[in-house]
């Protein structure tokens, strides 16, 4: 399971950050970015779909192996 993030359709809003910030940074814009190659680490997948759930701009996506 990979996070993926559109770039540009993320507007800052940091939720992802609040909610996972195991699993995605933030610039100084609040913007997201996935951390590493965006891989899921094992037991995390939850924290994953829930940022999916609450991303507001519909910027993050999970992509399955």
């Amino acid at each position: 399971m990979k996070i993926v993030i559109d770039a540009e359709k993320c507007e800052g809003h940091s939720r992802c950050y609040s909610l996972a910030p195991d699993l995605v940074d933030v610039d100084d814009l609040g913007n997201a970015l996935v951390l590493g190659d965006g891989t899921v680490p094992e037991g995390l997948e939850d924290k994953a779909r829930l940022i999916v759930d609450n991303c507001p701009e519909y910027a993050i996506t999970i992509e399955e192996d």
